[in-house]
């Protein structure tokens, strides 16, 4: 380990592992260039978290960016001592965003070691290369109450796109499986969506962290579905780019299905697409950039990629979780996929995990159904479970890191099947996921049928498009609100309740369950009950 400056301290919640059967080949080039994003506290301490659970129970209620920016942007003082620490370590400030609380610090890789008094080397697993490091990093003591992490010196793969084909593109689909794929347009009639709305006056995010979509397919998807293509916006962080790479298997396909989905939706509204790394850096710098963004000014962000709760660094659990804060306490809808590999969350330890983000109290945690309709009505929905096939299931289950939030006191969350501890209940709400009940889409030129928990999150993006055109504001944080009315949007059939089926270690009843939250929506009840619950 290297030898930890005098006054300094380790950076609390930084510390990092390699996997088990990571191979180092090489240490870091002590003069290779790299970027760091420094996140700072808020000023006012825990004073947003109390606003969210007290005073922001109804649908619409809100700062405004300005009311934000004079109570919990990143505080001059603060700005200042980081800017100080940076230039002792010849460490140049690429950029400061204060409502984001963020400094973008760069320097060389020897200069950053030093100045967080940690190693970085080379290593090789599962077929890829990345620069990693193990251990804390250390902040001068004068740092330590107002730095609440430090990223992009480990640059592993984070996350991973929750989507699943039903059958590899270009592969012949097996003897014996009956698919049947439905348009983003055939769902969105099977829950009601509320006809006569487009979106317009909305932005919809997308979060992606790798490949890309291309114009000509677009143009060609929604000229089939009879629909103008929707105004789509590139926004690159930290070097991210729309690149799509040609093979329709890869992240093209999570690109493609966000952008179709919601964009069928939501035709008018406009798509912002954040690219950015696949690392925890990227990942939070997207968020961040897409809550802050004044030029796109999102209503609702759509974010179909993860992992499990374990693999993140508590820095980054808890300053995504930060983020999605300000999110909910601005108004903005984060809709997060659930994952697609059961209860188990595809960790081979024989206990149940949850994906992270959609396991944050800030989000509304997105699950999977099966989806089988006659006639255009529904005739069965059950939990998304393809496990025996290889094909996935759901993701949900309880939190390991964040404590059951105040509005699903009530909603009869059971305790964790692997320590009977109470926790976050995943997910919140559900929508059709089954590879084989899956949406059509265009991707690198091909036709192909795809589902996973990734299609929901964008499905459900869309729909609040249309509520907050409807309602001429945003939603914004509708977890109270759906909790709180429960048993009023079961009994209007708001809400449907899936109560058949499990994702392994979790079954579907009457309620909320781990595998399908509170139900898929009635799009247009939904609506309504919202409108009359904003005029009492």
């Amino acid at each position: 380990m290297p030898e930890i400056p005098k006054g300094f301290t380790r950076l609390a919640g930084s510390e990092r592992h390699l996997p088990a059967q990571a191979r180092q080949i090489r240490p870091a080039d002590p003069n290779e260039r790299l970027e760091v994003s420094v996140y700072l506290r808020d000023p006012a301490g825990s004073a947003l978290a109390d606003q969210l659970e007290h005073h922001f129970s109804q649908p619409g209620q809100r700062l405004s960016r300005e009311e934000y920016l004079a109570q919990h942007s990143a505080s001059p003082e603060d700005i200042a001592r980081v800017e100080a620490f940076a230039r002792a370590h010849q460490l140049s400030v690429l950029a400061v965003d204060r409502a984001a609380r963020r400094l973008v610090l760069a320097g060389t890789v020897s200069q950053l070691c030093s100045a967080f008094g940690t190693e970085l080397h080379y290593y090789e697993y599962e077929g890829q290369t990345f620069r990693g490091r193990s251990g804390p990093l250390h902040i001068p003591q004068e740092l330590e109450p107002i730095v609440v992490g430090v990223f992009g010196l480990d640059d592993r793969p984070q996350a991973r796109p929750h989507l699943r084909f039903a059958s590899p593109v270009g592969a012949s689909a097996l003897v014996g499986t009956a698919t049947v794929s439905y348009t983003p347009l055939q769902v969105a009639q099977l829950y009601n969506f509320p006809s006569g709305l487009t979106g317009s006056g909305q932005c919809i995010a997308l979060i992606e962290l790798g490949g890309g979509y291309n114009s000509e397919d677009l143009a060609t998807y929604f000229q089939q579905l009879g629909l103008k293509p929707p105004t789509v916006a590139s926004v690159s962080v930290d070097g991210g780019e729309n690149s799509p790479t040609g093979d329709p298997n890869s992240a093209d396909g999570e690109v493609a299905l966000d952008i179709e989905i919601a964009g069928a939706i939501a035709p008018a509204a406009r798509i912002a697409i954040y690219f950015a790394p696949n690392t925890e850096r990227g990942f939070l710098d997207a968020i961040s950039q897409a809550i802050h963004d004044t030029t796109n000014t999102p209503s609702v962000i759509s974010i179909s990629w993860g992992a499990p709760e374990e693999s993140w660094t508590r820095q980054a659990l808890t300053t995504m979780n930060e983020a999605f804060q300000a999110a909910a306490s601005l108004g903005i809808t984060i809709c997060v996929a659930a994952g697609d590999n059961g209860s188990s969350d595809g960790v081979n330890d024989q206990k149940a995990h949850v994906d992270f983000p959609a396991s944050s109290p800030y989000v509304l945690g997105c699950g999977g159904t099966r989806l089988e309709a006659q006639n255009r009505q529904v005739v069965s929905e059950v939990v998304w479970n393809g496990i025996a096939s290889g094909d996935g299931a759901t993701g949900g289950g309880i939190s390991d890191v964040f404590p059951l939030p105040a509005w699903q006191a009530n909603a009869h969350v059971p305790p964790s099947i692997n320590d009977q501890h109470q926790g976050r209940g995943v997910p919140d709400v559900a929508g059709n996921a089954d590879p084989q009940t899956g949406y059509q889409i265009l991707v690198d030129g091909q036709s192909t049928s795809v589902g996973g928990t990734s299609a929901v999150a964008p499905l459900w993006a869309g729909l609040i498009a249309l509520l907050n055109q409807r309602r001429g504001q945003s939603v914004g944080y509708l977890n109270p609100f759906l909790y709180q009315h429960y048993t009023q949007l079961l009994q209007q059939k708001a809400l449907r309740d899936v109560t058949s089926g499990n994702n392994g270690g979790y079954s579907a009843g009457p309620g909320w369950d781990a595998c399908t939250g509170l139900g898929t929506p009635d799009g247009a009840l939904l609506l309504q009950a919202l409108l009359t619950s904003s005029s009492t």
